[in-house]
């Protein structure tokens, strides 16, 4: 299963105080107050915490098909930063999902998986011959199979994603 989430951070200057009060308190754990509060770039790591969060609420969502507002109950933990890659873990209900976050200067990209080694099969893809089903949750068509692949839709501003993991079955 796979999530994703992008955000446009010129979009989010211009639609979000991060800095008003009560915003990280409602949002973080304590330790990803600290998280922010100790980093050079607040902001960033603002917006790469929750990029996580909702990354892997996707899966959590696609998995226990429960719709719910609960960013406390997402606890990230950064496990390595190299270069513009932030490798990471987002525990939710006894459930453990691994991220990766790609920074640039104008986008945060987040991807979560259930499994770690699916973090290196993951691939972006066209928006076509997707469908969502019954709960909302999107599904691509692969009609060289005729089944159906997990597939994760983000947007945000200026960005789109779309991502799949690729496994022997879906290719």
């Amino acid at each position: 299963m796979i999530g994703n989430d992008v955000i446009d951070i010129q979009q989010s200057r211009h639609e979000s105080n991060w800095q008003r009060k009560g915003f990280i308190q409602k949002l973080f754990t304590i330790d990803e107050q600290l998280l922010i509060t100790h980093n050079p770039e607040p902001e960033i790591m603002v917006w790469t915490l929750w990029s996580m969060k909702e990354a892997a609420y996707k899966v959590y969502n696609r998995q226990t098909k429960i719709r719910e507002y609960i960013p406390q109950k997402l606890v990230c933990k950064i496990l390595s930063q190299q270069n513009n890659a932030v490798f990471g873990q987002v525990i939710c209900c006894e459930n453990t999902y691994f991220t990766k976050t790609t920074l640039s200067k104008d986008i945060i990209h987040s991807i979560a998986t259930q499994n770690l080694h699916d973090l290196n099969n993951v691939t972006e893809i066209e928006r076509k011959e997707i469908y969502k089903d019954h709960n909302g949750i999107p599904h691509l068509l692969n009609i060289a199979l005729n089944k159906f692949q997990n597939v994760s839709i983000s947007h945000h501003g200026r960005f789109e994603k779309v991502v799949t993991i690729n496994t022997p079955f879906n290719l």
